[in-house]
Protein backbone atom coordinates (compact mmCIF):
# COMPACT_ATOMS: atom_id res chain seq x y z
CA UNK A 1 0.00 0.00 0.00
CA UNK A 2 1.32 3.16 -1.13
CA UNK A 3 1.32 6.70 0.99
CA UNK A 4 -1.37 8.23 -0.32
CA UNK A 5 -3.52 5.10 0.52
CA UNK A 6 -1.91 4.92 3.95
CA UNK A 7 -3.54 8.80 4.62
CA UNK A 8 -6.70 8.47 2.80
CA UNK A 9 -7.47 4.30 3.69
CA UNK A 10 -9.51 4.36 0.69
CA UNK A 11 -8.25 5.46 -2.63
CA UNK A 12 -7.91 9.55 -2.91
CA UNK A 13 -10.54 11.85 -5.09
CA UNK A 14 -8.21 14.78 -5.04
CA UNK A 15 -4.25 15.51 -4.75
CA UNK A 16 -2.87 19.00 -4.68
CA UNK A 17 0.81 20.00 -5.55
CA UNK A 18 3.31 23.07 -4.82
CA UNK A 19 5.43 23.41 -7.67
CA UNK A 20 8.59 25.15 -6.57
CA UNK A 21 10.78 22.56 -4.77
CA UNK A 22 8.28 20.09 -5.22
CA UNK A 23 7.93 19.36 -8.71
CA UNK A 24 10.79 21.93 -10.55
CA UNK A 25 13.93 22.95 -9.25
CA UNK A 26 13.28 26.68 -10.76
CA UNK A 27 16.14 28.40 -8.82
CA UNK A 28 18.45 28.61 -11.48
CA UNK A 29 15.57 30.70 -13.61
CA UNK A 30 14.73 32.35 -10.22
CA UNK A 31 18.95 33.15 -9.72
CA UNK A 32 19.51 34.39 -13.49
CA UNK A 33 16.68 36.67 -13.44
CA UNK A 34 17.14 38.32 -9.38
CA UNK A 35 21.24 39.02 -10.80
CA UNK A 36 20.42 40.60 -13.54
CA UNK A 37 18.50 43.03 -11.55
CA UNK A 38 20.83 43.50 -8.91
CA UNK A 39 23.43 43.73 -11.92
CA UNK A 40 21.03 47.11 -13.47
CA UNK A 41 20.62 48.31 -9.98
CA UNK A 42 24.48 48.77 -9.60
CA UNK A 43 23.96 46.17 -6.90
CA UNK A 44 25.56 42.95 -5.94
CA UNK A 45 24.64 40.15 -6.95
CA UNK A 46 22.94 37.69 -4.57
CA UNK A 47 24.39 34.32 -6.06
CA UNK A 48 22.46 30.89 -6.37
CA UNK A 49 23.18 29.95 -2.98
CA UNK A 50 21.66 32.95 -1.25
CA UNK A 51 18.83 32.73 -3.74
CA UNK A 52 17.46 29.23 -2.95
CA UNK A 53 17.29 30.13 0.65
CA UNK A 54 14.80 32.93 -0.05
CA UNK A 55 12.98 31.34 -2.48
CA UNK A 56 9.31 29.89 -1.05
CA UNK A 57 7.27 33.58 -0.19
CA UNK A 58 6.17 34.42 -3.88
CA UNK A 59 8.11 36.88 -6.34
CA UNK A 60 7.53 40.28 -4.84
CA UNK A 61 9.03 38.59 -0.87
CA UNK A 62 12.25 37.44 -3.04
CA UNK A 63 12.94 40.72 -4.63
CA UNK A 64 12.67 42.20 -1.42
CA UNK A 65 15.05 39.57 0.25
CA UNK A 66 17.69 40.36 -2.73
CA UNK A 67 17.47 44.00 -2.17
CA UNK A 68 17.90 44.04 1.36
CA UNK A 69 20.09 40.63 1.66
CA UNK A 70 17.54 39.30 4.75
CA UNK A 71 15.65 36.99 5.09
CA UNK A 72 13.39 39.52 6.93
CA UNK A 73 13.36 42.35 4.49
CA UNK A 74 13.85 46.03 6.58
CA UNK A 75 11.20 48.60 5.05
CA UNK A 76 12.30 49.35 1.43
CA UNK A 77 11.75 52.47 -0.93
CA UNK A 78 8.56 52.20 -2.45
CA UNK A 79 10.11 53.56 -5.83
CA UNK A 80 13.26 51.14 -5.39
CA UNK A 81 10.97 48.40 -5.24
CA UNK A 82 8.87 49.00 -8.12
CA UNK A 83 11.49 49.33 -10.17
CA UNK A 84 13.56 46.23 -9.12
CA UNK A 85 9.89 44.39 -9.03
CA UNK A 86 9.58 45.12 -13.08
CA UNK A 87 13.12 44.39 -13.88
CA UNK A 88 13.03 41.27 -12.00
CA UNK A 89 10.20 40.16 -13.86
CA UNK A 90 11.07 41.40 -17.34
CA UNK A 91 14.05 39.21 -16.98
CA UNK A 92 12.55 36.07 -15.46
CA UNK A 93 9.74 35.61 -18.59
CA UNK A 94 12.68 35.64 -20.87
CA UNK A 95 14.44 32.99 -19.20
CA UNK A 96 11.26 30.86 -17.21
CA UNK A 97 11.72 26.90 -17.95
CA UNK A 98 14.91 27.26 -19.36
CA UNK A 99 17.30 26.86 -16.77
CA UNK A 100 14.92 24.61 -14.29
CA UNK A 101 14.69 20.99 -13.99
CA UNK A 102 12.15 18.83 -12.90
CA UNK A 103 13.16 16.60 -9.80
CA UNK A 104 13.66 12.93 -10.76
CA UNK A 105 10.84 10.58 -10.93
CA UNK A 106 7.96 13.79 -10.94
CA UNK A 107 6.90 13.31 -14.96
CA UNK A 108 6.33 9.84 -14.68
CA UNK A 109 4.88 9.76 -10.73
CA UNK A 110 2.42 12.64 -12.17
CA UNK A 111 1.44 10.65 -14.91
CA UNK A 112 0.51 7.32 -13.03
CA UNK A 113 -1.28 9.61 -10.83
CA UNK A 114 -3.01 11.37 -13.29
CA UNK A 115 -4.21 7.72 -14.28
CA UNK A 116 -5.44 6.42 -10.99
CA UNK A 117 -6.61 9.85 -9.38
CA UNK A 118 -9.52 11.61 -10.41
CA UNK A 119 -8.28 15.02 -9.57
CA UNK A 120 -4.82 16.90 -9.34
CA UNK A 121 -4.31 19.89 -8.58
CA UNK A 122 -1.82 22.44 -8.58
CA UNK A 123 -1.39 25.49 -5.61
CA UNK A 124 1.63 27.71 -5.80
CA UNK A 125 2.58 31.45 -4.60
CA UNK A 126 4.56 31.90 -8.49
CA UNK A 127 2.38 34.38 -10.61
CA UNK A 128 0.31 33.51 -12.68
CA UNK A 129 1.78 34.94 -15.62
CA UNK A 130 4.41 32.50 -15.31
CA UNK A 131 3.65 29.33 -14.14
CA UNK A 132 1.44 27.96 -17.16
CA UNK A 133 4.79 28.78 -18.85
CA UNK A 134 6.51 26.69 -16.74
CA UNK A 135 4.43 23.47 -17.10
CA UNK A 136 4.19 23.74 -20.72
CA UNK A 137 7.99 24.04 -20.88
CA UNK A 138 8.85 20.95 -19.03
CA UNK A 139 5.08 19.09 -20.33
CA UNK A 140 3.65 18.25 -16.92
CA UNK A 141 0.31 16.81 -17.16
CA UNK A 142 -2.89 18.93 -17.27
CA UNK A 143 -4.23 20.27 -13.87
CA UNK A 144 -7.83 20.24 -12.76
CA UNK A 145 -7.31 23.27 -10.60
CA UNK A 146 -4.09 26.09 -10.78
CA UNK A 147 -3.96 28.29 -7.92
CA UNK A 148 -1.29 31.02 -7.97
CA UNK A 149 -0.09 33.17 -6.00
CA UNK A 150 -2.32 36.28 -7.24
CA UNK A 151 -5.20 34.31 -8.28
CA UNK A 152 -6.91 34.68 -4.98
CA UNK A 153 -6.86 37.31 -1.74
CA UNK A 154 -4.24 35.24 -0.18
CA UNK A 155 -1.63 32.60 -0.74
CA UNK A 156 -0.08 30.09 1.26
CA UNK A 157 0.38 29.73 4.21
CA UNK A 158 -2.99 30.32 4.61
CA UNK A 159 -5.54 27.75 3.95
CA UNK A 160 -7.52 29.40 1.05
CA UNK A 161 -5.84 28.07 -1.75
CA UNK A 162 -6.55 24.81 -0.60
CA UNK A 163 -9.73 24.85 0.13
CA UNK A 164 -10.56 26.82 -3.35
CA UNK A 165 -9.60 23.84 -4.73
CA UNK A 166 -11.67 21.34 -2.39
CA UNK A 167 -14.81 23.95 -3.07
CA UNK A 168 -14.84 23.43 -7.16
CA UNK A 169 -13.63 19.99 -6.96
CA UNK A 170 -16.22 19.07 -4.76
CA UNK A 171 -14.09 17.21 -2.70
CA UNK A 172 -13.75 16.34 0.97
CA UNK A 173 -10.64 17.35 3.26
CA UNK A 174 -10.40 13.62 4.12
CA UNK A 175 -10.38 12.59 0.70
CA UNK A 176 -7.61 15.11 -0.43
CA UNK A 177 -4.09 14.96 0.42
CA UNK A 178 -1.50 18.19 -0.41
CA UNK A 179 1.92 17.26 -1.23
CA UNK A 180 4.71 20.12 -1.01
CA UNK A 181 8.30 21.62 0.60
CA UNK A 182 8.13 24.04 3.10
CA UNK A 183 6.38 25.29 6.34
CA UNK A 184 3.83 27.29 4.38
CA UNK A 185 2.61 24.15 2.38
CA UNK A 186 2.41 22.48 6.03
CA UNK A 187 0.32 25.38 7.56
CA UNK A 188 -1.75 25.49 4.76
CA UNK A 189 -2.78 22.20 5.16
CA UNK A 190 -2.88 21.88 8.82
CA UNK A 191 -5.17 24.88 8.80
CA UNK A 192 -7.15 23.13 5.87
CA UNK A 193 -7.59 19.89 7.78
CA UNK A 194 -5.59 18.31 4.78
CA UNK A 195 -2.61 15.72 5.11
CA UNK A 196 0.24 16.41 4.13
CA UNK A 197 3.15 14.45 2.17
CA UNK A 198 6.51 16.81 2.09
CA UNK A 199 9.54 16.31 0.40
CA UNK A 200 12.50 17.09 1.86
CA UNK A 201 14.41 18.16 -1.12
CA UNK A 202 13.12 21.60 -1.47
CA UNK A 203 12.75 25.16 -0.44
CA UNK A 204 12.43 24.96 3.25
CA UNK A 205 14.68 27.85 4.35
CA UNK A 206 16.61 26.02 6.38
CA UNK A 207 13.66 25.02 8.55
CA UNK A 208 13.27 21.11 9.87
CA UNK A 209 9.88 20.40 8.57
CA UNK A 210 9.88 17.56 10.83
CA UNK A 211 9.08 19.98 13.71
CA UNK A 212 5.95 20.84 11.74
CA UNK A 213 4.79 17.45 11.73
CA UNK A 214 3.93 16.24 8.49
CA UNK A 215 2.08 13.08 8.13
CA UNK A 216 5.08 11.45 6.13
CA UNK A 217 8.30 13.23 4.87
CA UNK A 218 9.89 11.98 1.56
CA UNK A 219 12.57 11.43 0.40
CA UNK A 220 12.18 11.41 -3.65
CA UNK A 221 9.08 11.84 -5.52
CA UNK A 222 8.03 8.66 -6.58
CA UNK A 223 7.94 7.37 -2.72
CA UNK A 224 4.42 8.33 -3.65
CA UNK A 225 3.42 5.53 -5.75
CA UNK A 226 6.36 2.90 -5.01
Amino acid sequence: MNLINILTKNKPRLIMFDLDGTLVDSVPDLSYAIDAMLEELDMPKAGQEHIRHWVGNGAAMLVKRALTGKMIPHEIAESLFHKANALFLRHYQLVNGQKSTLYPGVLATLKTLRESVSFLALITNKPEQFTQALLDYHHLPKFDVLVCGDTLAKKKPDPDPILHCLDVLKCDANESIMVGDSVSDIKAAKAANVPIICVNYGYNQGENLSDYYPEFLIHSFDELVS
